[in-house]
């Protein structure tokens, strides 16, 4: 997986490495128990900070997505990531809510938006895979 990071953009690099991982786990590109690089030489790889690298891989931690062992590393979770819960729907409708309502005022018409969404997820949506 290639990790491309907008040295220019407003969004934090940890943020946009942690949303690629996120991508790359989706998209079956790392899949459950796949290492990742360390901190130290994704750090060095991409030309950040290890602290970035750092905050990315225990935020995803946190979030279910890695484990972090002392021996092995980062690991995408064995088990994979935690299904999505009420607190995970609330939180979803929060990120979801701003920007559906910038995209309405900008005159993006619902038929567009939910185009628009439905091509994002199929492009991460693994070929045969029967989960909706």
């Amino acid at each position: 997986m290639l990790i491309q990071l907008d040295m220019e953009s407003k969004e934090p690099l940890y943020t946009q490495l942690r949303n690629q991982i996120v991508e790359g786990i989706a998209s079956y590109q790392l899949k459950p128990g796949d290492a990742l690089p360390s901190v130290r030489t994704l750090a060095q790889d991409i030309g950040i900070n290890l602290h970035t690298v750092n905050k990315a891989y225990k935020q995803l931690e946190q979030e279910g997505f890695l484990i972090i062992q002392r021996q092995k590393g980062a690991l995408i979770h064995p088990g994979g990531v935690p299904k999505a819960d009420d607190r995970y729907l609330h939180e979803l409708t929060n990120v979801l809510k701003p920007i559906i309502a910038e995209a309405k005022c900008r005159g993006i018409a619902y038929e567009q938006f939910t185009t628009i969404c439905q091509e994002i997820y199929l492009s991460l949506h693994k070929k045969g895979d029967n989960t909706s």
